[in-house]
Order: C-alpha cells, then structure tokens, then sequence
C-alpha cells in the first residue's frame, strides 16, 4: 500500500474514532435535571344551590333571574375562615346545621345566602342602580366625586374597592353609559366576589354577628323594614342545613297538658 493510500486510511480510522469519542462524551455529560412540575390545584368540593322564593317567581314570569354560574363565583370566591368555627352562631337561624355539615354544603350555603341577599337588594338583577335621598347615606362617593349610588346585584358603591380591594374601576366605567353591564361594578363576578369580601371583613375580623344593626346592608338589620325582604329569600336553603327539619318537629313537638284544678 502505497504513503497515499496509508494516509487516507488513518484519517478515516482517526475521524472515526473522534466521533466515537464525542459521542461517549455527550452521553456522560451530565445534564441539570428539570424542575419538578407544580402539584395540580386542589378543587374545591361544590354544590348548587337552591333557587330562593324570588328566583322562582321570576321563572314562572319568564324574566331575568338568578344564574347558577353566579353560584360557583360565590362558593369559589369563599375564604376558609367562612368555613370555620369562626363564623357567628346567629349562622344557625337559617342553617341548623351549619357547624357539622361539610365544606361543599357550606360553600352551597353561602351561595344560597348572597342569592337571597341579591333577591332582596336588587331583586336578582345585575343592573340596578339606587340614589338614596337618607341623609346617612345621601352622600359623596370618595371615587367619584359624585352622590353615592348603590349598583349591582349586592347594591356597592365605588367607595369599596378602596375599602375592601372590589375589583372596580370608576376611570373605566365612566366613560360607559350608566346601566352598561360592562361596567366593573354591574358585573356580577365583581360584584358578587366584593360582597364576600365585606362579609368576612365584618363577620371574621370585626367579629360582628351575620345580622348586625351596623353592618353593611340594611337588608341583614334586624328590625329594619328591609330585613323582612331578606328573610322571606332565606325559607329554602340547601337541605344539608336543616331548616325544614327543625321547622318541622316544632309543629309536631307534642304539647304538655296542664290538668284543671
């Protein structure tokens, strides 16, 4: 074999070696393993709820009523504390049986709740809009600048996104007409997801009774004219509550008879 030949021959037998080489370097380098993926969310346990007396009524007329979507932007939007011990026990003038039912049938319960309040505030409708005349509460929004107006479902002002973090934008909506349904504060996810905020503030961390005659809404004042509004919507929570159970052996609870002298 002639010098040429034996040239070409090595350069093959050296390139293939090379190859070899880097190949068993690529195989044992060592590579940074991937971060593991995030635990998937829990899911929440949920439930529906309900249709309160007025959402009935507004069926058998064929009007806008309560949507059952609305039900899971409540029961998502509940904080663990609203399932806790530390809710009032004044719970138990609607719900029996609030403290030993499970975390579903509570996130239920207070959907039906903020139905109810709805039905009493705004009678199920997104788009109400209220200018009251009282002196206590005929003032200026400090957002606006203007006379305060209660709107949507829970009847809220601009006020509360500072007061409570609501996810309203007054430089938004002003410049929507007044009953637009794309305002922030008409949408019901907003709105809905602001009541629960004001709730917990008062019920868990002012420690106020869920019927309190300071608290937010005039409709969950005992005494107050507009409570009866809100009562009459609470005759028909989840059944895990046990309303109609307590109500029911109070009619059937035998008598003592008193023996005539």
């Amino acid at each position: 074999m002639d010098a040429s030949r034996m040239t070409v021959v090595r350069s093959a037998e050296l390139a293939f070696i090379t190859t070899l080489l880097l190949l068993a370097s690529a195989c044992t380098e060592h590579h940074e393993p991937l971060p593991p993926k995030p635990p998937p969310r829990p899911v929440k346990a949920m439930k529906p709820a309900p249709p309160t007396p007025i959402a009935v009524k507004k069926v058998e007329l064929g009007q806008q009523t309560w949507n059952p979507a609305w039900d899971r932007i409540v029961e998502e939007a509940i904080p663990p504390s609203l399932l806790s011990s530390r809710v009032p026990r004044d719970v138990r003038r609607f719900c029996p049986r609030f403290y030993g039912m499970g975390n579903a049938d509570k996130r239920a319960f207070w959907a039906y709740f903020f139905q109810a309040l709805a039905g009493a505030e705004a009678g199920l409708n997104p788009t109400t809009r209220v200018r009251h005349t009282e002196p206590e509460v005929a003032v200026k929004d400090g957002v606006t600048g203007r006379a305060v107006r209660s709107q949507g479902l829970l009847q809220l002002t601009y006020e509360d996104q500072k007061r409570y973090g609501c996810d309203f934008d007054w430089e938004t909506d002003r410049k929507l007409k007044a009953d637009d349904p794309e305002k922030t504060i008409l949408q019901p996810k907003n709105n809905l997801e602001c009541g629960v905020k004001i709730l917990t503030k008062q019920i868990i961390e002012m420690h106020k009774p869920l019927l309190s005659n300071s608290g937010y809404w005039s409709t969950l004042r005992l005494g107050n004219p507009d409570y009866r509004m809100f009562a009459k919507q609470m005759t028909n929570p989840p059944a895990a509550c046990g309303l109609h159970e307590r109500a029911k052996k109070k009619r059937h609870k035998p008598q003592k008879l008193v023996a005539r002298r």
